[in-house]
């Protein structure tokens, strides 16, 4: 009986068959599979190129290399050392980008030298170009990512001393580069300002055309009826005529008519005389029935007080200062006041509009309370009527609700208490122009008045003239002003709930 080797058996055993209860079965070459990392295993049909394997391998190689310090040399002659310390610990990343040899505690203890600068810097401050910037022999280069945003260019950072040895070689001296420099933002200014007048020009132009199309559509253009209806009498001014031109212009238009049968008459009465403006009446009559009746007025323009020249007063920023220098109403400035006064004066020296004090709670021979200033805009040009109008109510809006809280009394120093001011606001603010020929360049006086303040309101009305005495515009503005009273109150008390 012969014997049969266990590797024969198993070359003649028949195949094991696949469990049908597994269900589908796919057969998949593992040696083909790739990894995605994501919990799947996807196939690879594309071949292993070796020459791409070796060139990344290369590319590794390099990158590690290139990340690499070199190590210390054992014969200490034979290391490269720092240019200012002397010390062997160099750094690697200086010397392989700038060919600087500095070790790094030269390069944070000497930043006016060693320091790193951006391309916009060399740009704005030595005046380099973009071609001399990417030259990588006339100017080494560090890139690094953008830190504002990883989509953005590359950072270029250039080692100041180089950037300047350059600087000074392409302008001479530093002082050369200084010179250059105001050279360039002096006509930088001046493009500006061109600029600027430009638009100014044109905004102006604009504006004239603006004026001048609503003046033609304002326009009116009568149309008369078949029976003349439609007659209107223009637009006259009263104060020029007299009460007889006016009972003849009357007449006139009644008798325009066409539809009156009988004999008109007309009569000027003058009615009584008031202290601040004139009246009349005019009657026409077709006896006995009155067809019409016209009342004039006129009321005489207020005449510019009698004040200094403002060549003789002072800007409110030197009073300021001399009350910080002398004292406040002949008492020396706490620490809280001297604060303010230096701030006010900071501030009128900042602003557009030059102001000087002519009279300040001066009374009328009307027992009017009044507050005078002289105003002008600072080192303006002469610039057209609707410009000039558009500076003016800016300024008119200046100590104007501020007048009136010293008009009725209160101190705006004081703590508290009914003489106290606890605030002040402007609500609204109006200005009538009665003259186009003025210059906001020069000084023009300003005259407040009170009328009416209380129950926490104050109404002021101002005017407005020129040196000459041309009255240029009115103006009305109403604001809150309050004095500082409070309510009773104790220590132990406690703030009422607000719901």
């Amino acid at each position: 009986m012969g014997t049969t080797s266990a590797s024969r058996q198993n070359q003649n055993a028949p195949r094991l068959q696949r469990d049908s209860r597994l269900g589908i079965y796919f057969e998949y070459d593992l040696s083909k599979m790739v990894n995605s990392k994501g919990g799947f295993l996807l196939a690879d049909d594309k071949e292993v190129d070796e020459a791409t394997r070796r060139k990344e391998m290369e590319r590794e190689r390099q990158r590690t290399m290139q990340n690499m310090e070199p190590p210390i040399h054992l014969d200490l002659d034979k290391n490269p050392r720092c240019q200012e310390c002397q010390s062997i610990d160099i750094d690697h990343t200086y010397k392989n980008v700038f060919g600087c040899l500095v070790c790094k505690r030269c390069t944070k203890e000497k930043p006016e030298r060693y320091s790193l600068l951006t391309k916009t810097e060399c740009k704005e401050d030595y005046l380099l170009t973009d071609p001399e910037l990417r030259d990588q022999e006339a100017m080494p280069h560090l890139l690094k990512a953008n830190p504002h945003k990883s989509t953005f260019a590359n950072m270029m950072l250039f080692l100041r001393y180089q950037v300047e040895e350059f600087a000074w070689k392409k302008w001479g001296s530093a002082e050369a580069l200084d010179v250059e420099y105001e050279r360039r933002m002096a006509e930088k200014k001046r493009t500006k300002n061109k600029k600027f007048e430009q638009g100014l020009k044109e905004l102006r132009k604009r504006t004239r055309e603006g004026v001048w199309q609503k003046r033609k559509d304002a326009e009116h253009k009568h149309v008369f009826g078949p029976d003349g209806d439609g007659f209107v009498l223009e637009a006259f001014l009263a104060d020029k005529l007299s009460a007889r031109l006016l009972s003849l212009l009357l007449i006139a238009w009644i008798l325009h008519l066409g539809f009156i049968p009988y004999t008109v008459t007309s009569s000027p009465a003058p009615l009584p005389l008031h202290p601040s403006f004139t009246s009349s009446s005019v009657y026409a009559k077709a006896d006995p029935t009155l067809l019409a009746l016209l009342k004039p007025s006129k009321k005489k323009q207020w005449v510019i007080p009698d004040v200094l020249p403002p060549e003789q007063c002072e800007l409110e920023e030197d009073i300021y200062d001399r009350y910080r220098r002398e004292g406040y109403q002949g008492k020396p400035l706490s620490e809280k006041l001297d604060a303010y006064f230096g701030d006010w004066a900071s501030e009128r020296r900042k602003s557009p509009i030059a102001i000087k004090i002519a009279k300040v709670h001066d009374t009328s021979v009307d027992g009017i309370v009044r507050y005078m200033y002289w105003m002008k805009a600072k080192n303006i040009p002469e610039y057209e009527a609707p410009f000039q109008k558009c500076i003016l109510s800016y300024l008119s809006d200046l100590k104007f609700i501020g007048s009136a809280f010293g008009i009725i009394g209160l101190d705006r120093f004081t703590s508290r208490g009914s003489n106290s001011l606890g605030m002040s606001s402007t609500i609204d603010h109006t200005v009538w122009f009665y003259n186009d020929s003025f210059d906001c360049g020069d000084w023009l006086l300003y005259v407040m008045e009170s009328p009416r303040a209380g129950s926490g309101r104050a109404i002021m009305h101002g005017q407005l003239y020129t040196r000459s005495g041309t009255l240029v515009a009115v103006t009305s503005q109403e604001g809150v002003v309050r004095a500082n009273i409070r309510g009773p109150s104790t220590d132990d008390s406690k703030p009422a709930a607000k719901l």
